[in-house]
């Protein structure tokens, strides 16, 4: 079991349960060191005196406001820590707030909050399933490793979360940001709204997660284990071209002809961010597309027939460009033997079982 990072107590009024905080969330990025180029070794980074040019030990380092150039003043931790002793140790809740009111940048990183004890289990249940039947959420602040938070406390399932807020002076203006923003949104035509919505609702599904991945760490992954072992690297997609405001409408029913079906090339748009949007196309194509866009699925573009005779001959490369044209999903994310399986698979396939999985 995980070790909390952060232990204190959760209260409300005059009820108070010890609780510990935990990770909800955990980072799968593909980390790197850092070496100097055309050796094995490491780069480091340390803690220098600016003047001396001497390494500091992190016992001997404090923090220092900075009034003027050159000028500090300066604080000890154990100083700061004792600012605000009590509260460092508790999330107090002072109101609560309905959860559709809270604009969702407000929201930062997720914490698991769970109780301290058995013995605790009712008063923790109790503000469980207040919250979850009011749909409300505890606003709290509370100071974890030397920073004051503000917090939300709202339910998650079986179990409480806290989210730690940005403040309001830390959300920026976006007119004060964005050099481009147009002071009032450009009415578009009744027709392009029109194929707007439509494109909308054709690539619209139900929410859920599992579908979304983070195809760029798997293309690093597969980038290292191709280097390792002296393959080609398949380059990625090219970024695409800004829309011409005048090719508008053009373009727009070609992206409804592309999620109705009637394009073989519409898979791969879905896979490049890792988000399902050709999945979603079909999904919606069955409600909506048949009237709108003429198509509901995508025909392949080669018949595995047609394929070359021994797929084990060819590389990366050419049996990515197979799996393209077959509309294989996932494919930007597969090694080679994974692209030659599931281009095995489709082949051993009956037509007839082919093109009902086309539709559905």
């Amino acid at each position: 079991m995980a070790r909390p990072i952060w232990t204190g107590t959760l209260s409300f009024g005059l009820v108070t349960v010890p609780v510990g905080l935990y990770s909800a969330t955990e980072d799968h990025s593909v980390h790197f060191r850092q070496l100097q180029r055309g050796t094995s070794d490491r780069v480091r980074n340390q803690r220098v005196n600016e003047r001396t040019g001497e390494e500091v030990e992190y016992r001997d380092v404090v923090k220092g406001f900075e009034l003027a150039e050159g000028e500090y003043v300066v604080l000890e931790p154990a100083e700061l820590e004792q600012i605000s002793p009590g509260r460092s140790k508790s999330i107090e809740i002072s109101g609560f707030v309905d959860l559709t009111e809270v604009d969702p940048i407000y929201f930062d990183k997720t914490y698991y909050l769970g109780p301290r004890g058995k013995e605790y289990a009712r008063v923790y249940g109790l503000l469980h399933r207040a919250l979850a039947e009011t749909n409300r959420a505890g606003l709290a602040t509370f100071v974890m490793r030397g920073k004051q938070y503000l917090a939300a406390v709202r339910v998650e399932g079986e179990v409480l979360v806290l989210q730690t807020m940005h403040y309001a002076q830390e959300v920026r203006d976006p007119h004060q940001e964005i050099d481009n923003l147009p002071e009032q949104p450009a009415e578009p035509s009744e027709r392009e709204l029109a194929a707007a919505r439509q494109l909308i609702e054709m690539l619209s599904s139900e929410w859920d997660p599992s579908e979304y991945r983070d195809t760029y760490t798997e293309q690093v992954r597969e980038l290292v284990e191709a280097k390792l072992n002296g393959q080609e690297v398949v380059s990625a997609a090219p970024v695409p071209e800004s829309t011409n405001v005048v090719d508008l409408m053009a373009v727009l029913e070609r992206s409804l002809q592309r999620a109705g079906g009637e394009d073989g090339e519409g898979a791969e748009d879905g896979e490049a961010d890792g988000t399902p949007t050709a999945k979603a196309a079909k999904k919606s194509a069955g409600k909506s597309a048949g009237k709108s866009a003429g198509k509901s699925a995508a025909e392949p573009a080669e018949t595995p027939a047609e394929q070359p005779g021994d797929l084990g001959e060819l590389s990366k490369a050419e049996l990515y460009r197979l799996a393209t044209e077959q509309g294989v999903t996932g494919r930007s994310s597969m090694t080679r033997d994974q692209l030659l399986e599931a281009l095995r698979d489709l082949r051993s396939e009956p037509a007839k079982k082919r093109r009902l999985r086309a539709v559905s």
